[in-house]
């Protein structure tokens, strides 16, 4: 980004992905995934299958050959084509990607999906904490019999989904969109089982937001140990004791293990808390209740009580309604989702790869792409002085997209 705060022409184009996911790291995911080139004179070795394959997930309305000439001269610019090579076929590209395989784009997003804002990046942090957010989506998939064995169907006879489906989860940053980190899997597992393996890699410098559907006692606990700061929707099935009212309206409760089973041992351990003793983490864990109410938010003219649990107890270090606003952040995963499937991959698209290890790669590539056009918007957004959420995700795209193999750059001040 120049001084001006007008991006380059690199920057919107094919470019984007070069500069966001730099050729050492596509080379190192190649090394330890053991797919390197067999041949010195090939015309795809792997880092060009991995640019191609992130290519393909960006031009979603053509087909291999024409991506391939699309992208050839801004892989030149950055030294990963070589202008002797002729543009490869529509099966070459598809032998290439089966020899790249499914675990290299796997550790291409993992080695650049870093955290995006700066401490100047708007609506994305909570006094010193890092707004997080963790959701799931399905991706269609083309109908092919190895892709219904790996990823099945959405329901079954009559009412089965038309496409085989797989489900993702992702942590995402609420103030870029930026996916952070995910977990792919079959339809059949669940949001929580996905959900579970994320959570280790939670930091204590983020505060992670989860709508109800996500609070289980083992998902809290896993999350809980890591240090960070959690704010997530109380399912409401869950009894939530008052332990102590606190001066902002929001009261401590106590969570315990349902694994405590005992009626005796639950009021020790709620006595307990009253008294300002802390259970065993195995047993319970003291957080803070944040009650509000939504009036007519589905449109039928009844209000809806949101109860926010949170480990942040203590409300000097973030009060109730400083709670409440960061929980809303959470929706802002839902645009990252709007954006990957409706404006990226595009709506009702299904994905190109009629292979699973394919559409395993094709997911890990559709990730680093839309992290990568993130990135770019996070820091146009910084340049012009702007939320990121006042950069249109649509026209950076359209620019990306038109830009690919020519040369307009474009100021973040008109991208709004």
């Amino acid at each position: 980004m120049s001084a001006g705060g007008t991006a380059s022409p690199d920057q919107v184009s094919v470019g984007v992905l070069v500069s966001a996911v730099r050729r050492d790291v596509i080379d190192a995911a190649v090394a330890g995934c053991g797919v390197g080139a067999k041949r010195s004179d090939g015309k795809l070795p792997p880092h060009v299958v991995a640019y191609l394959t992130m290519a393909l997930c960006l031009f979603t309305d053509d087909d291999y050959e024409e991506v391939a000439t699309k992208v050839t001269g801004s892989l030149s610019r950055f030294g990963c084509w070589d202008a002797s090579w002729t543009v490869p076929t529509a099966s070459g590209i598809t032998q290439a990607r089966k020899r790249l395989g499914p675990k290299v784009m796997v550790e291409v997003f993992e080695g650049v999906a870093a955290a995006v804002a700066t401490s100047d990046t708007r609506g994305a942090w909570l006094r010193g904490w890092r707004l997080l957010a963790i959701d799931g989506f399905e991706v269609d998939l083309p109908d092919t019999p190895g892709n219904a064995a790996e990823f099945g169907y959405a329901g079954s006879g009559k009412h089965r989904s038309a496409y085989p489906k797989a489900r993702v989860v992702a942590l995402a940053e609420c103030g870029t969109h930026a996916f952070l980190a995910a977990e792919v899997g079959s339809y059949e597992t669940g949001e929580k089982t996905l959900a579970q393996r994320l959570y280790p890699r939670l930091r204590d410098d983020e505060l992670l937001t989860a709508d109800r559907n996500f609070y289980s006692w083992e998902a809290w606990d896993t999350a809980a140990a890591t240090g960070a700061a959690l704010l997530w929707r109380a399912p409401t099935q869950l009894t939530l004791p008052v332990v102590a009212v606190l001066p902002d309206g929001s009261y401590l409760t106590v969570l315990i293990n349902p694994k405590v089973r005992g009626a005796g041992r639950r009021r020790q351990i709620l006595a307990a808390a009253e008294a300002g003793t802390e259970a065993h983490p195995d047993e319970a864990h003291l957080v803070r209740a944040v009650e509000y109410d939504v009036p007519d938010r589905e449109g039928n003219g009844t209000g809806e009580l949101i109860v926010l649990l949170s480990s942040i107890t203590d409300p000097a270090d973030a009060a109730a309604g400083d709670l409440a606003d960061a929980y809303h952040e959470r929706w802002e995963q839902e645009t990252a989702n709007d954006q990957l499937k409706t404006h990226l991959r595009g709506p009702g698209r299904i994905l190109r790869s009629r292979l699973p290890e394919l559409v395993h790669q094709e997911i890990w590539a559709w990730l680093t792409v839309h992290y990568a056009l993130s990135v770019l918007i996070a820091r146009a957004a910084e340049a012009a002085d702007l939320d990121p959420d006042g950069i249109s995700y649509s026209h950076v795209l359209r620019t990306t997209r038109r830009t690919a193999t020519g040369t307009a750059g474009f100021s973040p001040s008109g991208l709004d």
